[in-house]
């Protein structure tokens, strides 16, 4: 019978060596070994490549407590996988690259599926808890200065998954740009001071809600998620993401358009006092047409 600390020194043997293994792999291997994190790190790639090509500022695509109330919902999408520096990108993606290897833990319960469906989670419940701290500064304790606050980037994400991993499997290390490696257990807090010290206009909050829902996820406070859920989380994501655009009015989508209805044969209601006529559309729906 095996004693607690020798399973645990033949653990970490074990995933030391398997390091070592995959760092002999070609990028091609690790790469099919880590699809989605590979398909995501080429999606923020590609959004970062788009956004200095067309010199769009964070403003206009960050996440911001003034911005949500006119209606921007759609940022809470836009601010996650948009970075402005290089080095913000390049520090997450790789952090994000090491968090990949959930992927790999199938048998642990987590995977591929289970790694595409907590990351939509952790998207829209990290901007959704972001706005809801935001509010209870600017409304309760009066701190205005959050109301001008504009967050972008990928770390609650990142953070979550830190977070994730750090209960899951907490003999395994974080490597960040290929040579600092932190052990997985203590580095959603060592990263939240590390980023707060040495960055300064780093997104304390953002980071801490991508904790705070990553615990909630990892605890099982947050849990049943499966594919049938996913895509019809995804699915609202997408129609809502839509028509914040359209009535927002930053971007026009003709297909979307109502055009209103104009019958004379409708019954009208005159409101006395003023002469302004509501008409009254409750009959049929011939004339509402989508174009």
């Amino acid at each position: 019978m095996l004693t607690e600390e020798l399973q645990i020194d033949l653990l970490r043997q074990r995933e030391e060596s398997k390091g070592l293994l995959q760092m002999g792999k070609p990028l091609f291997y690790e790469i099919m070994e880590k699809p989605a994190t590979s398909c995501i790190i080429g999606i923020c790639s590609a959004i970062w490549f788009y956004i200095q090509k067309k010199n769009i500022g964070y403003s206009h695509v960050g996440l911001s407590y003034e911005a949500a109330i006119e209606g921007h919902h759609w940022r809470i999408i836009t601010s996650a996988f948009s970075h402005i520096s290089v080095l913000h990108l390049a520090f997450n993606m790789s952090a994000l690259w090491s968090l990949g290897v959930v992927e790999q833990l199938g048998h642990m319960g987590l995977g591929v599926a289970y790694y595409l469906q907590y990351t939509l989670v952790l998207v829209v419940l990290s901007g959704l808890l972001v706005l809801g701290m935001y509010h209870i500064l600017i409304q309760r304790f009066k701190v205005d200065y959050f109301r001008r606050v504009t967050a972008v980037g990928y770390s609650c994400v990142v953070f979550g998954w830190m977070t994730i991993l750090s209960v899951k499997q907490p003999s395994s290390k974080l490597d960040l740009f290929g040579f600092l490696s932190l052990p997985i257990s203590f580095a959603p807090f060592e990263s939240l001071i590390f980023t707060s010290i040495i960055v300064p206009q780093a997104s304390f909050l953002g980071h801490l809600s991508g904790i705070i829902v990553g615990y909630s996820i990892a605890w099982g406070l947050i849990h049943g998620m499966n594919n049938f859920w996913a895509i019809s989380m995804l699915g609202w994501i997408v129609l809502i993401f839509m028509f914040s655009l359209k009535r927002s009015g930053a971007y026009d989508f003709n297909f979307l358009e109502i055009e209103s209805v104009t019958d004379p044969s409708l019954p009208s209601v005159r409101f006395l006092g003023n002469g302004r006529t509501l008409q009254m559309s409750a009959l049929p729906l011939e004339g509402v047409e989508v174009v």
